[in-house]
């Protein structure tokens, strides 16, 4: 389910011969290149498979909703697509239209304020990992100090283990 303009940066990259994996003599690996025709296998996929088309309908559609600059213009795309859903005689589509029914204001007031639950989804991460590796803390106390310990930090992602070169 790549969009348009990721199936043709693929189709790109092959027709330059861009590799996926590069090879290796340490243990016989030959290097990998990306085959061209996503772009057209895709379209086929979609020609052959109507509720495909209909979820890739679904996609692109929402996709147009969230580059909305207003909520009016936004909840009408929005409309569109719980429309679309409906229409589908699949069962998952009607729940997805019902789900984006139920929560339409919060959905539109994207367009108004562009925020996100995604900082929030991973203090919650945070908080599960700390609570999960800190089994047996004597107190709650010292279980918020952790939290606020934690949330002072900041966070390195993949940290080198050692160094080599300095």
């Amino acid at each position: 389910m790549s969009s348009r303009e990721t199936l043709q940066r693929k189709d790109r990259e092959a027709a330059e011969g861009k590799p996926l994996s590069k090879g290796g003599r340490l243990f016989q690996r030959a290097e990998i290149t990306r085959r061209p025709g996503s772009e057209e296998k895709y379209d086929q996929l979609i020609q052959e498979n109507q509720l495909l088309f209909t979820v890739d309908l679904v996609k692109e559609m929402l996709s147009e909703a969230y580059k909305a600059a207003s909520e009016p213009e936004m909840a009408s795309l929005i409309t569109e697509v719980m429309e679309v859903c409906y229409a589908s005689e699949n069962e998952h589509l009607q729940w997805f239209g019902r789900l984006m029914d139920r929560h339409f204001e919060g959905i539109i007031a994207y367009a108004t304020y562009r925020i996100s639950n995604g900082q929030i989804e991973g203090i919650n991460n945070k908080i599960k990992t700390l609570r999960r590796q800190g089994y047996g803390y004597p107190d709650d106390e010292y279980f918020f100090l952790k939290l606020f310990d934690m949330s002072r930090k900041t966070y390195v992602r993949n940290p080198p283990s050692h160094r080599i070169y300095d």
